[in-house]
């Protein structure tokens, strides 16, 4: 198959690529870009493990054919927050045990940062239907829902002084 050109936005850098077009943005991330927070589940949009945020929407990465990515604005975990600095919604999950095997993790917290993107006070349903389509085999959600409403708490908190 001939490869073609991509160029897209990662991370807030530039990024130009020779690739597949049959290549998932999954597979860019993963095996070329050698990001691998972001994580291969089910292959199938299912199970959200792949979630990534592109221009401003949580998607399934998986399921996003790489020609589609073309002039957008893809965020990963790893262009979220670090060691040193941990984006709010990471910091939370940290400090309340949201948790476990840390699988799902990378995709519950790009979900959650793009609800907190859009609705900076959300409710619990809001935070519910943020992540339902994230499934995690450990812990249960009520940790995950508290992380998510104590990083909206901080993000308020911060942007109010």
């Amino acid at each position: 198959m001939n490869k073609k050109n991509v160029k897209f936005t990662l991370n807030g850098k530039p990024v130009t690529l020779t690739v597949s077009p049959s290549a998932t943005l999954l597979d860019i991330i993963r095996d070329e870009l050698k990001l691998t927070g972001t994580k291969k589940g089910c292959g199938k949009g299912e199970c959200g493990a792949c979630t990534v945020i592109m221009d401003g929407i949580a998607v399934n990465s998986c399921l996003v054919p790489i020609m589609k990515v073309a002039g957008c604005h893809v965020e990963t975990i790893e262009g979220i927050g670090n060691k040193e600095k941990p984006h709010p919604v990471q910091e939370a999950f940290m400090d309340l045990g949201a948790i476990q095997c840390g699988f799902c993790t990378p995709g519950m917290i790009m979900s959650s940062k793009a609800l907190l993107d859009k609705t900076p006070d959300p409710n619990r349903e809001q935070i519910r239907e943020a992540i339902s389509g994230n499934i995690c085999r450990c812990t249960g959600y009520v940790k995950i829902e508290a992380a998510v409403q104590a990083a909206a708490d901080k993000v308020k908190e911060e942007n109010s002084k």
